[in-house]
């Protein structure tokens, strides 16, 4: 007969293994303790420890269903003695549940306002020893257990509700999703072992071009060089911070990921570290890139094999290779293995000529920077940036929507001559890339124009003669039966002059070898 000492209600002790216990066979086991049935309601999730003299590891954790056999197999010492040392009542009632799990992402909180009125949430990934999960929880939840909730600490939670989960904003390998509602429950636990820390399912970076676009997986590498941090205004005029870095790994491919918010504010990119993000988003504009969303895990030199595989890699071998970038990789034709051109070889190797657009990097100077029109009034729609006509009566129509607004706000339209030592091109900037040439946002540009014409004329001529980084677009395009390469640029960032200087010294060594 199997015997239970109930110590109490509530946590007490430490979890040395389970069994689960239905009310008559609990009742008919206690015999005559005292006390018992309790006032709780049954079925119970019982925590026990075994004092009994069989064979096993000294604190270890055992799952309820490893008693039955060794009850079977006659184990278990006649009228062994089990202490009760945890309870959570209630929590397979209903077919409700309770999990040990530890967390391994926790989001921010995200806020939205529509006609439905406001509200917030924030996620969490969590992961046991059979795998992770997505947690969500919305307003009230939000205020109940966002603080509590701490990154790496092991938690029990019980009474979510389950969905399926939407794989379009999850790498994590559930075919469900959970969302926290008024009887759910989150209780800290102590017990963290046989809890895993992280689960990973890391893509090499090479594989990336054989993916689908808007593809979320796991990803690490060694990151080669990182920008500085760049602040844009988002479509409903809110501020974010951005910074841009390369990735390599075994493969000696490269691949830009963008860092979004306080990731980007704190990631410090000295000495080359190792970099794993989990739930990173795919795209294929202009080659490929990873983006770090709102979900991301991003992890700096994480306690994991694969990283201390990849230092090994890169200290002996890997810090000599330049690596092939994915991200500014050609879609239309030609050679070559670098996407590094110089404004001349957009004459001499047809760029833009063929069936698709080309797309390639070159290091260029600002020479002169057209102020006319370079500003229009747009709708101020979160996704809609069409023009809007002045109704002459405090109020803006843009007809893409229907709609009249009473106001609107600005956006950047920039043309500009950029040059390098063998030619020069005009090239079309738009709003995020003329912001980082003019160091100004649109909204501030459009007040200055109209109140302060000089301090305005100013900026532009500031902006003259300073040298960019410029990733572009270039495609043969024909207007009126006449036609002409446009150039767009699709991102401008800082000269980073060591990681030019290496890319100098990579191609002369090239060239010498070749002679």
């Amino acid at each position: 007969m199997l015997f239970v000492s109930v110590s109490g209600e509530g946590l007490v002790g430490r979890c040395i293994s389970s069994a689960l216990i239905d009310k008559d066979r609990l009742t008919q086991a206690m015999g005559v303790c005292s006390g018992w049935p309790p006032s709780t309601a049954l079925p119970m999730f019982v925590l026990v420890f075994l004092v009994s003299n069989i064979s096993i590891p000294p604190l270890a954790f055992m799952l309820s269903t490893q008693l039955n056999p060794m009850a079977e197999d006659n184990r278990l010492a006649p009228n062994c003695i089990c202490q009760l040392k945890r309870t959570v009542t209630n929590v397979l009632k209903d077919g409700r549940w309770t999990i040990r799990a530890r967390v391994t992402n926790k989001s921010g909180i995200r806020t939205w306002s529509n006609s439905r009125g406001d509200g917030k949430l924030f996620s969490m990934e969590i992961v046991d020893e059979s795998g992770e999960i997505r947690v969500t929880a919305f307003t009230q939840e939000v205020d109940k257990f966002y603080s509590i909730i701490e990154t790496g600490k092991v938690f029990y939670i019980s009474k979510g509700s389950l969905k399926i989960a939407n794989k379009q904003y999850s790498s994590l390998k559930n075919d469900y999703e959970m969302t926290l509602n008024g009887e759910s429950t989150i209780i800290p636990c102590e017990d963290t072992q046989d809890v895993p820390m992280v689960q990973c399912n890391f893509v090499s970076i090479a594989d990336l071009q054989a993916r689908e676009k808007d593809t979320i997986l796991d990803v690490i590498g060694v990151c080669k060089s990182v920008s500085d941090v760049t602040r844009l205004n988002t479509k409903n005029n809110r501020e974010v911070s951005k910074r841009t870095l390369n990735l390599m790994d075994q493969s000696g491919k490269l691949v830009e990921v963008t860092l979004w918010g306080e990731e980007a504010e704190n990631f410090d990119g000295s000495g080359q570290p190792i970099l794993a993000i989990k739930g990173a988003k795919l795209s294929d504009y202009g080659g490929r890139s990873l983006s770090a969303s709102f979900s991301s895990t991003v992890m700096v030199n994480p306690d994991i094999p694969e990283a201390y595989k990849l230092r090994g890699w890169y200290d002996k071998e890997g810090h000599s290779m330049d690596g092939q970038s994915l991200t500014e990789a050609r879609t239309g034709g030609g050679g070559g293995n670098t996407n590094w051109k110089t404004l001349a070889d957009i004459k001499t190797e047809h760029l833009g000529h063929g069936d698709k657009a080309d797309y390639f990097s070159c290091i260029a100077t600002i020479v002169y920077i057209r102020k006319e029109n370079c500003l229009y009034q747009a709708c101020p729609s979160q996704d809609c940036n069409k023009k809007v006509v002045d109704q002459q009566n405090g109020m803006f129509r843009c007809e893409k929507c229907d709609k009249e607004f009473p106001n609107f706000k600005y956006r950047l339209i920039l043309s500009a001559n950029i040059a390098d030592y063998g030619d020069n091109q005009w090239v079309t900037c738009f709003q995020e890339s003329a912001e980082a040439i003019l160091g100004q946002n649109a909204a501030y540009l459009g007040q200055l124009k109209d109140s302060n014409e000089a301090a305005f004329e100013e900026i532009f001529q500031q902006a003259n003669f300073h040298t960019f980084v410029f990733r572009n677009r270039v495609k043969l395009e024909t207007y009126n039966d006449e036609s002409r390469i446009k150039a767009t640029v699709m991102e401008v960032k800082p000269v980073d002059h060591k990681e030019y200087s290496k890319r100098l010294i990579m191609n002369i060594r090239k060239m010498a070898s070749a002679q």
